[in-house]
């Protein structure tokens, strides 16, 4: 092991020293310049042996002792630049021809390729790499620079031309060395396109040298733009194995690239510059006024020390000449001079991505920027499909040349592609106009359809998941910004005049926004920042600002959109047990296992409509405004696109949802201020100035008004809003929210015949809680009934002894018992248990109220006496004892079932309740629908369709067996079915509606109707006669009334309606009397009125129609008189008047008086309107 230490004045080995004697002896036998002919690299005698130990150096000391001793010696040595470049560059000029030399040029390609590896930091250095690597990334900088440029040489097209041989060969033939040349070409065009200078280095040369333009002019110049785009056009075919290098190599040319300025003419990018730099020059003069206001004269050139008196007579010393300016001069300075580090949390290691990160922006020159335009538009023609398509696939399934940083590539390279397609499209618009032309017809995006597949999208929402979860906040920053540039790359297809890419475009939205854990993500995402940096900042904001205005616009279009939502539930799963062995042995396993209750999370996926308002107000909270705060505070670096996104974000909370108070913050309010104020405040010229200083006058105005409504919320400027506090300080009251009450569970009922008896019904109900292990509810229910038992037991006693002392005394009405819980959980079982509620609805207890809802008080009545508790406790505990019903052998939770609440006919009753029945008029037709469900069919009828579907099926069969049909004449059949169908439902006049009583076509029934009225008639006629003869109406009543049910009195009023609608009828057409109310009350015959219910009185009431068809008989035209003036006629009142039309109370008696003189005809009173 080589010391470490040494004493001080002496220098440190840090590398071996046999090593490096062994190392610069290989590369001094390689070869070096003739001393006669300087220019020109002479090979040693054994130059091919020299490399090839050199190659065993770097593998079996560096590689396996994890060290960089001999890399660092081969620098030292100026291998590179001093003989592996040279003997390349003979090999270009005169040796390609030389199968020796050719070997030596490869020999030398295979060992660029380790020396130019780039050299980063990470997580697993050692001591030995921390020493080696910044000298190596000094000196791999003039590898790429001497590469690029060597004495005018081509050396990548010399590299290019030593594996072309091998490109040549069907990757069918290739032998593993061919593929191992084609690694080594494309790996130091990769390295090539990696290397960069370090910015923590000393630079040596022109940067320029080494930059990104002169890296694309080279691969420009040389051909290596000419060989990516072959192979990633063919990658598919020829090229399988090298889908992750082309990936690679195409990262590294695009991160950090402005897509915008790469699609500018000459005369934009002048102009664009031109611009730049005037922003440039107008801070710097800003920074310059800033000063000036503050910059010390000639005359302030001594020390300046004053005291700022503050609150409670407390003075702060501040010393300057600026603060003398005014007061908020020297409040700055005090401010400014406090000093406050505020602790920050100990950061989780983190490999360091010199080379990966695409956030630092690069400028190309406008050779660079035109030569890279080309390619990239041959790209996007030839190869986007084919290249990302492949990699897709090897990344999902994880193929061995896959590594971890290769997904990040794959998503930002796909997402600055898609960029670079839309910039091309506008600027082709542009071209067109500007040139006058035609209109073009545009292109398809068929282009880029590789990506905008359901394969890469679920790729794409899986890698942004575990990124999220997993924390690699680099990874999902890549995932975000491809996600967005796909969203823009829809957007704009939805746009297309192409109808197909505007199906497309429907059929992508559509399933992007189906999935509500996207949303879910998206909001995540905005929530979650903090401290990941500027770059993960800027592609959260600009995600969540396209993702709500593509949803808003999308939802405002599909107004009854539906999104797939997912939540956990529990799943209750039962096993079954079996409580008797059939087969001896056998099932003796299965009589004593017990039942069991696993408990599993499950995803329950359902459909919802989709509320837009809903899911917006999600990003009104305080976690997403800071994200946005801590975006909008970089403003003096953001572009117009970047503060107007941070703008509109801001209006949405306070103006479209109304949430302004997530905005009063002293910081927020202090930075919207500063903003437009200052100090710093925003370039007034720029766009988007007068937007943001509208908004925020708006955003002062509201603050104070607010404060001075409520005073207090000068104390919540200090802090962030809480969700449950900021509705009451945006509105000044609670948030009214309703609370759904939970269903009550279904009911149940028993199954089996056997369970008649309320002992058995008990029974089995109480087994079947008991098997269900609730034994405890049974036995709360027990002492429920013993306690009611006792309490009712007493009382009647008092009722017996009561009655002993006085026999005539009445007993008192047992009291109500309530069924108190003893705990929660039985009180919630009480509503959420069925078997419970059975059991105590068997028992006999009832529950107060109407509404079945938690809480609801169950009380034992007091028919109950304390012989049924008795009862019904014995039989509960013979059940405990017992579960099992005596006699049988099947489980008690097997005789149980819901209850069905409504009938197949009253459900399709309902059904038709809904149904628009158009006009009045009848015969009408409607041609959209039918206007009534079709008549339910009796089961003979049914049976027989069934029978005759079946043989014409049979000879349908054999007539297609005979001759197939074909589509269309298939497709005429079912339309004239339908349409005869239709027919058929149209001409129903709704059987379900129509009753015997209705049916106005029966001959027989309508006699029968008029024998049993005309029967009636003259009973009544009789009863009257006897009345007035012997003057004794109640013995005629009573005789009525002792018939039994076939005779009862007319209720008064409803008689003396239906008798004054007759006489309107058969009168002379006089008007004025009655109302159209009187049609609605009828007859109610055959009953008592108050013994009759609501549904029995609909039942027998009668319509005045079939009054009207009753044809008149002689005794009816001659005995034509009112009940009322009969039965009234020695009842004395006062008089009323004979033209009054006011209603009379049905319940009241109605008080007629007789007339002074009543018209007589055969001993019977009649009225004027009868003759």
């Amino acid at each position: 092991m080589e010391q470490e230490l040494t004493s001080v004045g002496h220098d440190v080995q840090v590398i071996d020293p046999d090593v490096r004697i062994h190392v610069y002896s290989l590369v001094t036998a390689l070869g070096g310049f003739n001393g006669e002919d300087a220019d020109r690299y002479m090979l040693g005698d054994d130059a091919l042996s020299c490399l090839r130990d050199i190659r065993r150096w770097l593998k079996l000391y560096d590689q396996r002792n994890n060290r960089m001793d001999v890399v660092r010696c081969l620098g030292e040595a100026n291998l590179v630049i001093g003989d592996l470049l040279p003997i390349l560059s003979i090999w270009w000029a005169n040796g390609q021809n030389s199968k020796h030399l050719t070997r030596v040029a490869l020999a030398c390609l295979e060992l660029l390729v380790p020396l130019t590896w780039p050299a980063e930091y990470h997580s697993q250095m050692t001591a030995n790499h921390h020493r080696h690597t910044p000298y190596l990334q000094q000196i791999q900088v003039q590898y790429k620079r001497s590469i690029l440029k060597y004495g005018g040489s081509n050396l990548l097209r010399a590299v290019i031309r030593i594996a072309l041989p091998s490109m040549a060969i069907p990757r069918s033939e290739r032998e593993s060395r061919d593929e191992g040349i084609l690694k080594l070409m494309l790996y130091l065009l990769r390295n090539i396109a990696i290397i960069t200078t370090n910015d923590r280095l000393a630079a040596e040369g022109d940067e320029e040298e080494t930059s990104r333009s002169a890296t694309i002019n080279a691969f420009q110049d040389q051909d290596a733009f000419a060989l990516i785009l072959t192979m990633c056009s063919n990658v598919a075919e020829d090229f399988n194995q090298q889908d992750v290098v082309l990936l690679e190599i195409l990262f590294h040319l695009v991160k950090g690239v402005n897509v915008d300025k790469l699609f500018l003419n000459d005369e934009e990018r002048k102009a664009k510059r031109s611009d730049e730099l005037g922003d440039l020059l107008r801070k710097e003069n800003q920074v310059k006024r800033e000063y000036a206001r503050n910059a010390p004269t000639r005359h302030g050139r001594f020390g300046t020390m004053i005291w700022v008196k503050r609150d409670e007579h407390k003075v702060t010393t501040v010393s300057g000449q600026n603060i003398l300016r005014d007061d908020q001069a020297s409040l700055q300075k005090m401010d400014g001079s406090k000093k406050w580090k505020k602790p920050r949390p100990r950061r989780k290691k983190e490999d360091t991505v010199q080379y990966n990160d695409f956030n630092i922006p690069v400028h190309l020159s406008l050779l660079a920027t035109k030569n890279f335009r080309i390619f990239v538009e041959e790209f996007l023609d030839s190869g986007f499909n084919p290249l990302f398509t492949h990699v897709r696939k090897a990344i999902e399934r994880e193929a061995d040349r896959v590594t971890g940083i290769n997904a990040r590539q794959f998503f930002y390279t796909v997402g600055w592609f898609l960029e670079a397609e839309r910039a091309r499209r506008a600027r082709q618009v542009i071209q067109n106009a500007e040139q006058g032309k035609k209109a073009v017809e545009p292109d398809s995006f068929g282009l880029v359809a590789g990506v905008l597949n359901q394969e890469t999208f679920i790729s794409l929402n899986r890698g942004m998941q575990m990124s999220l979860d997993n924390k690699e906040w680099d990874d999902l920053t890549a995932q975000m910004r491809c996600f967005t540039q796909i969203l823009l790359t829809v957007q704009e297809m939805a746009f297309s005049p192409i109808e197909e890419d505007q199906e497309i475009a429907d059929n992508i939205q559509n399933r992007i926004f189906y999935e509500e854990t996207t949303h879910d993500r998206i909001l995540s995402i905005v929530r979650g920042y903090k401290d990941q940096g500027f770059g993960y900042l800027d592609a959260a904001t600009e995600l969540a600002h396209v993702f709500l205005r593509m949803l808003e616009r999308y939802s405002k279009i599909n107004v009854d959109m539906q999104i797939r939502s997912k939540r956990r539930a529990r799943k209750r799963k039962k096993d079954a047990v079996q409580t008797e062995a059939q087969d001896g042995a056998e099932n003796e396993e299965d009589v004593n296992s017990e039942d069991e209750d696993l408990v599993d999370s499950a995803q329950v996926t359902r459909e919802r409509a989709f509320d837009f308002k809903r899911f917006a107000a999600k990003f009104c909270n305080q976690s997403c405004v800071n994200t946005f705060v801590a975006f909008t505070e970089f403003y003096r670096e953001l572009n117009s696109e970047q503060l107007k996104r941070a703008h509109r974000y801001f209006y949405r909370i306070a103006f479209k949802q109304e949430m302004t108070t997530l905005l009063f913050r002293l910081d927020i309010i202090h930075l919207f201020h500063k903003m437009i104020k200052g100090p710093g405040a925003m370039d007034s010229s720029e766009p988007v100035f007068k937007e943001w200083e509208e908004f925020v006058r708006q955003i002062l105005r509201r603050l104070t008004k607010r404060i001075d409504q409520r005073p207090a919320l000068i104390t919540e400027l200090l802090f962030s809003k809480m969700n449950s506090t900021v509705y009451y300080l945006e509105f000044g009251q609670e948030r009214q929210t309703m609370s759904t009450a939970k269903r009550p569970p279904a009911e149940l009922q028993f199954i089996s015949k056997e369970v008649l008896t309320k002992e058995a019904k008990q029974g089995v109900v109480v087994g079947a809680l008991v098997l269900d292990g609730q034994a405890d509810l049974v036995k709360w229910l027990v002492d429920v009934l013993k306690s009611a038992a006792s309490e009712r037991e007493d009382w009647e006693a008092e009722n017996e002894a009561r009655r002993a002392e006085n026999p005539d005394a009445t007993n008192t009405p047992n009291p109500l018992i309530h069924a108190k819980p003893a705990d929660d959980f039985v009180q919630s079982s009480m509503f959420s248990n069925a078997k419970l509620r059975l059991l105590m609805e068997s028992v006999g207890l009832e529950r107060l109220g109407q509404e079945d809802v938690r809480g609801a008080q169950w009380v034992i009545p007091a028919t109950m006496s304390s012989t049924d508790l008795n009862e019904a406790i014995s039989t509960i505990n013979k059940a405990v004892i017992n579960p099992m019903p005596e006699g049988s052998t099947e489980d008690p939770r097997q005789l149980l079932r819901r209850k069905e609440t409504v009938s197949a006919r009253e459900s399709l009753a309902q059904g038709t309740l809904d149904v628009n029945f158009g006009s009045d008029s009848e015969g009408e037709d409607i041609p959209e629908g039918p206007l009534f469900p079709p008549n339910p069919r009796s089961k003979s009828n049914a049976l027989d369709e069934l029978k005759k579907k079946r043989k014409k099926k049979a000879r349908n069969t054999d007539d297609a067996e005979k001759e197939p049909l074909d589509d269309a004449i298939l497709e005429e059949r079912r339309q004239a079915r339908l349409a005869n169908s239709l027919a058929r439902q149209r001409k129903i006049k709704s059987d379900l509606f129509i009753h015997a009583s209705d049916d106005e076509t029966d001959e027989e029934a309508d006699q029968e109707f008029f024998r049993l009225e005309e029967e009636r008639r003259k009973e009544q006629a009789r009863n009257v006669e006897k009345a007035i003869l012997f003057g004794d109406t109640e013995q005629a009543q009573s005789e009525s009334k002792g018939k039994g049910k076939k005779s009862s009195v007319r209720k008064r009023k409803s008689d003396t309606t239906a008798t004054e609608s007759k006489r309107r009828r058969r009168g002379s057409g006089s008007a004025g009397s009655g109302s159209g109310d009187d049609d609605d009350d009828d007859d109610i015959l055959m009953a008592d009125p108050d013994d009759l219910s609501p549904l029995s009185q609909q039942e027998v009431s009668t319509s005045h129609g079939a009054q009207d068809d009753t044809p008149l008989t002689s005794s009816e035209d001659e005995m034509d008189f009112d009940d009322d003036l009969v039965f009234n006629r020695d009842r004395r009142s006062k008089p009323k008047p004979a033209d009054s039309d006011q209603p009379v109370d049905s319940d009241e008696e109605e008080t007629l008086v007789a007339p002074s003189s009543r018209r007589m005809r055969g001993g019977f009173v009649i009225e004027s309107d009868s003759e």
